[in-house]
């Protein structure tokens, strides 16, 4: 969305189900998306365009952050698991378990 018009500049639908979270990356260039469809993604906040799509977690997507310095990301899952990825690669670095429930927030 232009924020100054309230156009929308970008319509995305690559996810298959709801989104769960959106966030701007720490210099605004990306934007993180996590859904429903067990993914996250990342997108060119300039050209709307799918950069990565971050697979791996076995349920919802409730919630995903870049670090402070962008170059890691962190996703929460209905799976019990947070899972630490890279920005630039898109592989997943870390799978952090042992929550017993759900986990809502990155």
């Amino acid at each position: 969305w232009n924020a100054s018009s309230g156009e929308s500049v970008c319509a995305q639908d690559n996810h298959r189900l709801r989104l769960r979270s959106v966030a701007f990356s720490p210099d605004g260039q990306a934007v993180l998306s996590a859904s429903q469809d067990n993914t996250a993604k990342v997108w060119s906040a300039a050209s709307g365009e799918c950069l990565r799509t971050l697979e791996g977690h076995q349920s919802v997507v409730f919630s995903a952050m870049f670090a402070p310095g962008g170059q890691e990301i962190l996703t929460a899952s209905k799976d019990h698991t947070a899972k630490i990825w890279s920005t630039t690669s898109g592989q997943c670095l870390r799978t952090l378990e042992g929550h017993r429930r759900d986990v809502f927030c990155a």
